[in-house]
């Protein structure tokens, strides 16, 4: 998911993510939603939230970033 459509997604939801980063953006979407605000920190390229929103883009951050 490109910044473009996390800010779209942000604003169609009425949560304000200026100056954050993506994964902030992400991540206080994520909360905003009652969920773990976990994106981009998926232990050993693992998680079971398939059927979140973010996933495909959390296992690409994950990968990198351990």
């Amino acid at each position: 998911m490109k910044m473009q459509e996390v800010r779209a997604l942000a604003r169609s939801m009425g949560i304000r993510i200026g100056g954050l980063t993506k994964i902030e953006a992400i991540r206080k979407l994520q909360r905003s939603e009652g969920n773990f605000d976990c994106f981009g920190r998926a232990a050993n390229g693992y998680c079971d939230q398939t059927g979140c929103l973010f996933y495909e883009d959390c296992m690409k951050v994950s990968i990198h970033c351990h």
